[in-house]
C-alpha cells in the first residue's frame, strides 16, 4: 500500500471510530432516565465513601471516575475487584455507596464485590450494557448503557463501551459538584500543585504586604519619592491622601517629567487613578489587567475602587507562580 493511500485509511478509520463513539454519547444523553437522578442523590447523601470497581478496561475507566469524584467534593476510591477478594473488601464499610462498572455485567471478579455490598447493605449502583446482568439485577440502582456498537468494525475491543462508561462517570461527578456549590476555591484546595493551583491562585495568595508598599504623599519631593522607588524595587510609588490611593508614579511619568524633575513635588508628575485589584481576584485576571494596560504592577485594595491599600502585585509574582 502507497504512504498516500495508507494515510487516507488512516484519517478514514480514525474519523469513523470518532464519529461511532460520538453517536454512542449521544444516545447515552437521550437514554438519562430517574436512574440517573437516583444515583446522583444517593451518592449526594452518602455518608462514607464513593467505592468505585470494576475490571480491565473498566477498571481503568473506574479509576478515573474515583479520581474525579474526589478532586470534585466526593470522596471516593477506587478498589480492584481482584484484589478485594484477598483482603480489600475491609476498606468498604456501612454508610460508603458502591459504584461498579462492567460492560457485560457479568464479569466474574465483582462477585464477591456485589456479595459484600448486599450481606452489610451497602448501596449499589451498577453501570452495564446488558438489561438482564447479574450486576444490573443485584444493584440498588441500575443504570443501563444504551446498545452500541463498539469502534473496532469486529466489536471485540472496548472502546465505544470505556467512553460511554466515562462519560457517565463525568456526568456524575459534575452533577454532584454543582449540587454541593463547589467552587474554584474548593477546587483549589484540592489542586494547589501544578498549573491548575497555579490558574486558581489569588491576588492575595502572591502580593506583598503593607510593609512592602512604596508610598508617599502628594506633596513629596520627587527626590525623596525616587528614593522609595530605588528602595522598594517595584519600579513605582504609590501616591497616598487621606488613606487613599489617589495616584502613582510609574517609569513612564518619569521620562514624560524628565525636565525639571527634582524641582517638581509627586502630585506633579503623579498619573491619577490608577488601575488596582482586590484580594479575591484570581490572579490570572490581574495578569489580564497587566497585559491589556501594559503595565507590570498592581497596587492592591481591600475594596474596590475606595478601600484602602493593602498590598502590591507585580508581574514577576505572577510568571513566578506560573501564570501566564
Amino acid at each position: 500500500m502507497t504512504e498516500p493511500a495508507q494515510n487516507e485509511k488512516s484519517l478514514t478509520t480514525g474519523r469513523r471510530v470518532i464519529a461511532r463513539e460520538a453517536t454512542a454519547l449521544a444516545l447515552l444523553g437521550k437514554g438519562l432516565d430517574q436512574a440517573f437522578a437516583d444515583a446522583v442523590d444517593l451518592l449526594l447523601n452518602a455518608k462514607g465513601r464513593v467505592i468505585v470497581s470494576g475490571m480491565g478496561k473498566s477498571g481503568h475507566i473506574a479509576r478515573k471516575i474515583a479520581a474525579t469524584f474526589a478532586s470534585t467534593g466526593t470522596p471516593a476510591h477506587f478498589i480492584h475487584p481482584a484484589e478485594a477478594s484477598h483482603g480489600d473488601l475491609g476498606m468498604m464499610a456501612q454508610g460508603d455507596v458502591a459504584l461498579m462498572l462492567s460492560n457485560s455485567g457479568e464479569t466474574p471478579e465483582l462477585a464477591d464485590v456485589i456479595a459484600y455490598t448486599r450481606r452489610f447493605q451497602i448501596p449499589l449502583i451498577g453501570v452495564a450494557g446488558k438489561t438482564d446482568s447479574t450486576l444490573l439485577r443485584q444493584s440498588d440502582v441500575a443504570i443501563l448503557l444504551p446498545e452500541a456498537q463498539e469502534a473496532c468494525d469486529r466489536g471485540i475491543v472496548p472502546t465505544t463501551s470505556t467512553t460511554m462508561t466515562l462519560a457517565l462517570g463525568d456526568a456524575l461527578a459534575i452533577a454532584l459538584m454543582e449540587l454541593r456549590q463547589f467552587t474554584p476555591e474548593n477546587f483549589r484546595a484540592f489542586h494547589p500543585g501544578g498549573k491548575l493551583g497555579a490558574r486558581l491562585s489569588k491576588v492575595g495568595d502572591l502580593m506583598h504586604g503593607v510593609d512592602s508598599l512604596p508610598l508617599v504623599t502628594p506633596d513629596t519631593p520627587m527626590g525623596d519619592a525616587l528614593l522609595v522607588i530605588s528602595q522598594k524595587g517595584f519600579g513605582v510609588v504609590g501616591i497616598i491622601e487621606n488613606d487613599q490611593l489617589v495616584g502613582i508614579i510609574t517609569d513612564g511619568d518619569l521620562r514624560r517629567h524628565m525636565q525639571g524633575l527634582l524641582e517638581r513635588t509627586a502630585a506633579e508628575v503623579m498619573t491619577r487613578n490608577p488601575a488596582t485589584i482586590t484580594p479575591d481576584t484570581l490572579a490570572e485576571q490581574a495578569l489580564a489587567v497587566m497585559n491589556t494596560r501594559k503595565i507590570t504592577t498592581l497596587f492592591v485594595r481591600d475594596k474596590p475602587d475606595s478601600g484602602a491599600v493593602c498590598g502590591i502585585l507585580h508581574i514577576h509574582d505572577c510568571l513566578r507562580a506560573g501564570i501566564g
